[in-house]
């Protein structure tokens, strides 16, 4: 790209659009005669939000008589259908508006089926550090439009990087060569001196660094920028004016909940909340919140593409934690609920990749909220006060894991958690009768072989 170069020889591109040195006024574009340039940003996913973005963009761009529609873009999975896709792609290279595609900044990538999509586009620019490629088979409902790859069998089955692509050929680029820059200092009125001007390599010359770069190298497209000088270098002015759209804060959260993990951690969230509401008294806000990132949740899932067997299991897994749960000790639905909770994240997305990292996190969280959080709610909250358990003192019960000195019994059908009474052991099977409540724990001792403390009075 001839910018790059120019830049790149004579110092950076202006960074802000619409501010630059003073020229003569006769060497000025008027900014009003230069019409407006609409910059629009897809990233992530190409879900139904951003089709609706690329859609009325295009639309309205024609409307306002827009000079150009230049689209920032950072995606590499589409989740729409191709149907979807031939609609966009009509409506890209159908436009009476010229469109050009920038894939930035620095780590931006553009792959499968939105490459296929923004091919369709007038030009297609990139930026240092972007990826290019796997577009996979062709979509036939595109093969009637005209592509802006220069080689895109090249792309086919592959990703480059943005050295390989300009190396390759995959995008077009015309190098400015030594007199190229030599008449550049000339039309901007500056001396030049071939031993201080360095040309550049082509790989550098053919990317734009930033969405100004790109967007005043446009002029063949209608974007308009005067050459003036700036402390003795030749400088681009954009005369069109640059307007940034993007979507509203609604949509904006519809396509954040569409995203994988987003989706994941709010259904997994929302129903250890439903999950921990069922053990409390009353509707409070964790009921209401889990509700809610429940319902969210499933607007993400339906645009996503989810195995329904997973989703199944993560459900599942809830039903075995609450079984363990009421009980207060977690024993083998616990085990088997985080079992069934691990296999169902692990394959939830049937297409569409999710980090690790999200993935841990809730595993992590829902061992230690099951295993532990939980069930010490529960024991705390049939301790208090107001229900009471001085009843308790003199039953009699049986010992479920052997109390040697801590373990569990069970006293009318409720499991506790028990130490022995002055360090008496008792086995599993064997009776004990409740002598003393310790805050969450009971004091038990054996019906019968119990050490007896002789500095007690006898009865």
């Amino acid at each position: 790209m001839k910018l790059a170069a120019a830049c790149l020889a004579g110092g950076s591109v202006l960074a802000a659009l619409g501010l630059a040195g003073a020229a003569p006024a006769s060497a000025q574009a008027s900014a009003s005669d230069a019409g407006v340039a609409v910059v629009v940003e897809v990233t992530g996913l190409l879900d139904p939000v951003m089709a609706e973005l690329i859609e009325n963009s295009v639309a309205d761009a024609v409307d306002a008589g827009a000079l150009l529609l230049v689209i920032r873009v950072d995606s590499s999975r589409s989740v729409v259908s191709d149907e979807r896709i031939s609609e966009l792609a009509d409506a890209i290279a159908g436009s009476p508006v010229p469109i050009a595609v920038w894939v930035g900044p620095n780590g931006a990538s553009l792959e499968g089926k939105v490459a296929q999509l923004f091919a369709t586009a007038e030009e297609v620019g990139i930026a240092p550090g972007t990826r290019v490629g796997n577009l996979g088979p062709p979509l036939p409902p595109l093969a009637d439009h005209p592509v802006a790859w220069a080689n895109q069998e090249l792309i086919r089955h592959q990703a480059l990087g943005w050295r390989q692509v300009v190396s390759q050929g995959v995008i077009a680029c015309d190098p400015l060569t030594l007199d190229d820059f030599r008449d550049r200092f000339a039309d901007a009125g500056i001396p030049f001196d071939p031993a201080a001007v360095r040309v550049p390599p082509d790989e550098e010359q053919c990317v734009a660094p930033l969405i100004g770069d790109f967007l005043v190298d446009l002029d063949h497209l209608g974007f308009v920028s005067n050459l003036v000088e700036v402390d003795g270098q030749p400088r681009l002015e954009p005369q069109t004016r640059v307007q940034f759209r993007g979507l509203s804060l609604a949509h904006q959260l519809f396509h954040t909940v569409a995203s994988p993990p987003v989706a994941y951690l709010l259904l997994t969230i929302g129903m250890g909340l439903m999950l921990f509401e069922f053990f409390t008294a009353g509707i409070g806000v964790a009921g209401v919140v889990g509700a809610l990132l429940f319902i969210l949740s499933g607007y993400g899932l339906s645009v996503l593409p989810h195995n329904t067997w997973a989703l199944a299991l993560l459900a599942a897994s809830m039903v075995a934690f609450g079984i363990d749960v009421q009980t207060s000790v977690p024993r083998f639905w616990t085990g088997a609920g985080l079992a069934m909770f691990a296999a169902g994240t692990w394959w939830l997305y049937d297409g569409v990749s999710m980090s690790w990292i999200p993935m841990v996190v809730m595993i992590g969280a829902m061992s230690v909220a099951m295993f532990s959080a939980m069930p010490s709610m529960v024991r705390t909250r049939f301790s208090t006060p107001t229900i009471g358990r001085g009843w308790m003192i003199g039953e009699i019960g049986q010992v479920v894991d052997d109390v040697s000195p801590d373990g569990v019994v069970r006293i009318r059908d409720a499991l506790w958690r028990a130490r022995a009474n002055r360090a008496t052991p008792v086995t599993a099977g064997d009776q004990v009768r409740v002598v003393e409540i310790d805050g969450l724990w009971l004091e038990v001792e054996p019906i019968e072989g119990a050490a007896r403390d002789y500095r007690e009075p006898r009865r």
